[in-house]
């Protein structure tokens, strides 16, 4: 559940920087030192932040502008890292900029302000496991039926029981674990689909399903929580 950040970087002081304040904030860092490492990175996870060193790594913009047109990464807060030559275009695409050298007491600052961002982030991207029949209804009139394999406030990711995958914009339906059980409806746009499995993002729930929602993601964290608590 902890938030998790990748730094990119070959600068050794800045590192120990970076080390200092974000264990401080309770951040994960997991650092690369190269354009390629990081971007293969970002394409296959979702971090809670980046923080980019544009001094001292080559192709640091290619890394900014694939995160930024990432599905599961572009709206991660981004702190850049920057020496006075840097171009506007960059410094565009973060929502930090951090000039060498950085005093541990500017960084802080901008962590007082950053967490919280992220962490909202992370509650919006972070996947619970489910295991829960639902149905997708399309414009068409077809109908399909799967099981939902993690969900999370933004979308989820399903099995899918049918020969072919849905596309475009479905109906998503199914009953929320409760005691008192309630249907949930949603529209949501198919993302990604492979042989055996697919994933929605939610663009709109029905207004009555929200609060229902919400309260079944909060007892999936409050499982979550629990069971790290006694590991």
């Amino acid at each position: 559940m902890g938030l998790s950040c990748l730094l990119l970087t070959s600068d050794a002081m800045l590192l120990k920087v970076m080390q200092t304040g974000f264990s401080a904030a309770n951040v994960d860092l997991e650092l690369r030192t190269d354009a390629a490492s990081a971007i293969e990175l970002s394409s296959r996870r979702h971090l809670d932040g980046f923080v980019i060193d544009c001094d001292y790594v080559s192709g640091a913009r290619d890394v900014l502008t694939k995160i930024r047109s990432s599905r599961s990464n572009q709206l991660s807060v981004i702190f850049v890292v920057v020496n006075t030559t840097t171009t506007i275009a960059i410094k565009a695409m973060a929502n930090f900029v951090l000039t060498k050298p950085v005093p541990q007491s500017h960084l802080r600052g901008f962590l007082d302000i950053a967490v919280g961002r992220m962490e909202r982030e992370h509650r919006r991207y972070f996947r619970h496991k489910a295991n829960v029949p639902l149905q997708l209804f399309c414009n068409t009139g077809w109908s399909f039926a799967g099981k939902i394999k993690n969900v999370s406030e933004g979308g989820l990711a399903l099995t899918h029981f049918g020969s072919t995958a849905p596309e475009g914009v479905v109906t998503v339906q199914f009953e929320l674990p409760s005691a008192q059980p309630q249907t949930f409806q949603a529209k949501a746009a198919v993302v990604w689909t492979d042989a055996y499995a697919m994933g929605l993002r939610f663009l709109r729930i029905e207004p009555g399903c929200r609060s229902g929602f919400k309260a079944w993601l909060d007892s999936l964290e409050a499982q979550l929580r629990f069971r790290e608590s006694i590991q």
